[in-house]
């Protein structure tokens, strides 16, 4: 195996970038145009590029949170980075058209919030991408790589991503998910609701508005724990673009992101009533905000079984930061782990 080593990046000046309009919509791995948040990708120098971002100020599923005052979601970026990423690993990093990326570990925090608030951005935002990757010798094909990501919105740094992945060609993804299985996979193109049907949650105990966007059962209170099945609107377009063996990566971290958001909601209650009234109370739900994700995917999330996601909860940290640890499980093994940090975020409304 060899490995791409990085120049200085002292050494390069970043390329003017295009705002005018989105890339083609399958550099980004999305379907629908209105689902891809990059419009440029410039290299920078060998295996690295910047990328300008397009953040839509109206969007059914981005703008759909109830914290005030209103910040771009973590989410959004999240997504703009990875199409980022996608993009430029098949312009400047070498990696061919088809070949899927699949995410084992990640982290992803924010920074400089204020630069954030909806309409009083400090500049076009844009994404600077590193990435690193090992190549067999035998055909020079990436098996595994890891990226590095510096978000800004202008001149101020508000975000940082890192994400390791496996690089797989469509047969070899064929292969892996037969292993698991045994049977060949559902896809949720299959599906009009959740096998079983549910009860979700009510939107604003989890920072929603909108019903569709919800993606737990009502959550149950156990010793320490809080506990939902992660039961996802399989018609929702944003976290379904297209059509899925399992439930993507971004499905599992914002079912993370909204039962952690319940679970600091709900922090001291003592029952489950009184912690859903907690998590009901119009200015706590509004001050609360997730802005930073870390962890890790050992399993594929399959479509046709049970999925619990437990959150454990943790007593209240400087700065109103709660660090909760978000488990998921299904047929009685732990197939990811996040840890979500929310924030109290109501101090920006004097920024």
């Amino acid at each position: 195996m060899t490995t791409q080593v990085l120049e200085d990046a002292t050494t390069s000046v970043a390329p003017a970038i295009e705002y005018g309009r989105t890339i083609e919509r399958s550099l980004a791995h999305r379907s629908a145009i209105s689902e891809v948040f990059v419009t440029d990708v410039r290299s920078v120098r060998p295996m690295a590029v910047t990328a300008g971002i397009h953040l839509p100020l109206t969007h059914l599923y981005y703008s759909d949170h109830r914290q005030q005052p209103k910040l771009h979601d973590s989410l959004l970026l999240l997504e703009a980075g990875r199409q980022a990423a996608i993009a430029g690993s098949h312009t400047n990093a070498g990696v061919p058209a088809g070949t899927l990326a699949i995410v084992h570990a990640f982290q992803f925090s924010l920074r400089n919030l204020h630069a954030l608030r909806i309409g009083g951005e400090a500049g076009p935002p844009r994404v600077d991408t590193d990435f690193y990757g090992k190549t067999a010798r035998h055909n020079g094909r990436y098996r595994k790589g890891r990226l590095e990501q510096r978000i800004y919105m202008g001149d101020v740094h508000v975000g940082d991503h890192s994400m390791d992945v496996l690089f797989l060609k469509g047969d070899e993804n064929e292969i892996l998910r037969h292993a698991q299985r045994g049977t060949p996979a559902p896809l949720s193109s299959d599906f009009t609701e959740v096998p079983g049907g549910v009860r979700r949650v009510a939107p604003e105990l989890v920072g929603r508005d909108n019903p569709l966007n919800v993606v737990l059962t009502e959550p149950e209170f156990t010793a320490g724990a809080v506990t939902a099945q992660v039961a996802p609107r399989f018609d929702n377009p944003a976290l379904f673009d297209h059509s899925y063996d399992h439930l993507p990566a971004m499905t599992l971290v914002e079912a993370a992101r909204q039962l952690a958001l319940f679970t600091a909601g709900a922090s001291g209650a003592a029952g489950a009533a009184e912690a859903a009234e907690a998590a009901r109370s119009t200015d706590r739900s509004a001050a609360l905000c997730a802005v930073g994700y870390e962890g890790g995917f050992q399993r594929f999330a399959e479509l046709d079984a049970p999925l619990t996601a437990t959150a454990t909860p943790d007593p209240e940290g400087a700065g109103g930061l709660h660090a909760i640890r978000v488990g998921f499980r299904q047929d009685a093994q732990e197939i990811a782990e996040l840890t979500v940090t929310v924030a109290d975020v109501s101090h920006l409304h004097g920024s």
